[in-house]
């Protein structure tokens, strides 16, 4: 069963989890998904089964938006509600410092992720040490925050929405406005809206032509070579300068690549039909 589609995360599942759900509804053992999301956070995420899971590295994926909550006064070691350790009072903010300070994140960001993330270190999440209480040295790292804005201030609680560029932690945008503002300040809650043409859509099944960020190519040769997997000419294609393309036949498509004139196979003879639309099974409690 090949399948693409938007599941709409609960709270309080992992990422990972939430696949075994999504497995049984769809009587499917192959499930993959781009972009985790936290477990306290929900919204959008991105979910293939079959062969369709080996596209997500070509999906336009960009930009990405979210909803976040951040609850002044809280801390936690992971910037989020799981590990809150203290709640202080702090005193209200005008609102347009606010304003003011989410305007400054703007742009070209250069800043440190949180150390409950799966970036690895010498081999290990970050966030295994951090909950083990090992010393966790991260790099920064830059993101591109395309627009952040605030949507409402009900002390002390700050509700913004960003949109960002692939890679973004918004914890740390939570963080860093906190930092601004002299107090400590953690993420109460987090929604993915959506990534790039990606949004949640009651799990419709989406066409992967219409989302791939790589552009086509046209084959001329006998399209048997390319459903059979045979070794390619570079004579044959239309476009014949490095890059990654597509190339459809009449029942499949691959993704191939040229380099210093020669082609080679990404990935070949992903069906064109096979469960392109929803053949769900009956809902299932979450």
């Amino acid at each position: 069963m090949n399948r693409l589609f938007v599941v709409n995360k609960p709270i309080f599942r992992t990422s990972n989890g939430y696949m075994r759900y999504v497995k049984r509804k769809y009587s499917t053992k192959k499930v993959g998904f781009s972009g985790t999301l936290d477990p306290f956070a929900t919204g959008c995420l991105i979910v293939a089964t079959g062969q369709y899971t080996k596209l997500f590295q070509y999906l336009n994926k960009t930009p990405k938006s979210y909803k976040a909550t951040l609850w002044l006064g809280a801390n936690s070691p992971s910037l989020d509600i799981e590990q809150i350790d203290s709640i202080k009072e702090t005193g209200a903010f005008k609102e347009q410092v606010i304003k003011d300070i989410l305007a400054s994140l703007q742009g070209e960001l250069t800043y440190y992720p949180p150390k409950f993330c799966a970036k690895k270190i010498n081999g290990k999440r970050a966030y295994e040490l951090a909950r083990q209480g090992e010393e966790v040295a991260l790099k920064t790292i830059t993101s591109t925050i395309y627009d952040i804005r605030l949507i409402n201030y009900n002390h002390p609680f700050v509700h913004f929405e960003a949109k960002v560029s692939e890679g973004t932690y918004i914890r740390s945008l939570g963080a860093l406005l906190a930092d601004k503002l002299g107090v400590d300040g953690t993420l109460s809650s987090l929604h993915r809206i959506h990534e790039g043409q990606f949004y949640y859509d009651n799990e419709k099944a989406l066409d992967p032509f219409t989302h791939l960020a790589i552009p086509s190519n046209i084959y001329t040769g006998e399209e048997s070579y390319l459903e059979l997997g045979k070794k390619l000419s570079i004579d044959y294609f239309d476009t014949k300068e490095d890059g990654i393309y597509l190339i459809e036949t009449l029942n499949f498509f691959s993704i191939i690549e040229i380099h210093n004139q020669e082609v080679a196979y990404r990935f070949n003879r992903i069906s064109k039909f096979e469960e392109n639309e929803c053949t769900a099974s009956k809902p299932m409690q979450k």
